[in-house]
């Protein structure tokens, strides 16, 4: 904020007209005086006409003073005329008013046009349209580094070569140096991730952490114990075995063969387990899915 300070105080009239300096010396308090609200948001109104197109507010004109290009992709379909007379030229504070308004009219006209109007709001719930999406592409320029505000925030964009490119600012990918840009090509949100250079790149596949047996408390212990028991019970009814005592190495071994039976089923082939000495086989979890934990064969415990 400081160094956005810095850069307001540092710009010239671009007009020597006494009032257009006065105009912009007003412009320079109302910026200074807006850059406190950075460090929990600004207030924008988007108006549903054009991508760039936004109530004129004092949020707005530190934007205008640094000369940065604000846009947004929540536009109506032009091709949709009865929500194009519904949405007007309302901003979306007053489109919802007159959601409001009209939806509880006794004039079934303005009913009947303020569920189009609440029809289009629920269709983009996203904030960004398709005709939006087009026209940003038509108006940001290449190589233009620009604001893009979609849901409550805002996000710096870029248009390299045609394609338009958000950056990656998300706390999740925050030792992803590799991780730049996202791609900007459809309204759901699932764009690809590209490097400094644009070129295509996959977030790395993060593994899940397996819970040491150290890491949990005695209840957490003797509870885990417990779910052991009850699944090698399960397989020994299944196996029309008789219910007795178990070793940890037995447990460990049927579970064992229990996964490769499963195994040998998917693939069409045996179902005979090989005679082999388990390390630590891990029993299925709910879901299907299988965690391992290498341990000694005098203790193989099931995680």
């Amino acid at each position: 904020m400081a160094h956005l300070g810095e850069c307001v105080l540092s710009i010239k009239p671009r007009e020597k007209a006494e009032g257009m300096e006065l105009n912009f010396q007003q412009n320079m308090s109302d910026a200074m005086a807006v850059l406190p609200k950075l460090s929990t948001g600004l207030d924008v109104n988007v108006r549903f006409t054009g991508v760039s197109d936004f109530e004129y507010t004092p949020e707005c004109i530190a934007f205008d003073l640094l000369d940065i290009p604000l846009y947004h992709g929540w536009l109506v379909d032009p091709q949709s005329p009865e929500m194009v007379a519904a949405v007007g030229k309302l901003s979306y504070n007053q489109l919802v008013e007159k959601i409001i308004d009209y939806k509880h009219s006794a004039n079934s006209s303005r009913v009947s046009e303020g569920l189009v109007a609440e029809q289009f709001l629920e269709s983009t719930a996203t904030q960004l349209s398709y005709h939006g999406l087009c026209e940003l592409n038509t108006t940001a320029k290449e190589g233009e580094l620009s604001v893009f505000f979609r849901n409550n925030h805002f996000s710096t964009m870029i248009k390299h070569k045609g394609h338009l490119y958000l950056l990656v600012t998300d706390q999740g990918f925050l030792q992803e140096g590799g991780l730049v840009w996202e791609s900007l090509h459809n309204v759901e949100g699932d764009g690809n991730f590209c490097d400094s250079d644009f070129r295509l790149c996959h977030p790395p596949q993060r593994s899940v952490p397996v819970t040491q047996p150290e890491d949990l408390t005695p209840q957490q212990q003797q509870r885990q114990i417990d779910q052991d028991y009850l699944v090698a019970m399960s397989l020994q009814q299944q196996q029309g075995v008789a219910p007795g005592p178990l070793s940890d190495l037995d447990l460990a071994r049927q579970l064992q063969e229990e996964e490769y039976q499963q195994q040998q089923q998917q693939q069409g082939g045996p179902s005979q387990a090989p005679a082999q000495q388990v390390r630590g086989q891990a029993a299925a979890q709910p879901g299907g899915s299988r965690r391992r934990e290498k341990k000694d064969d005098s203790d193989c415990a099931i995680l």
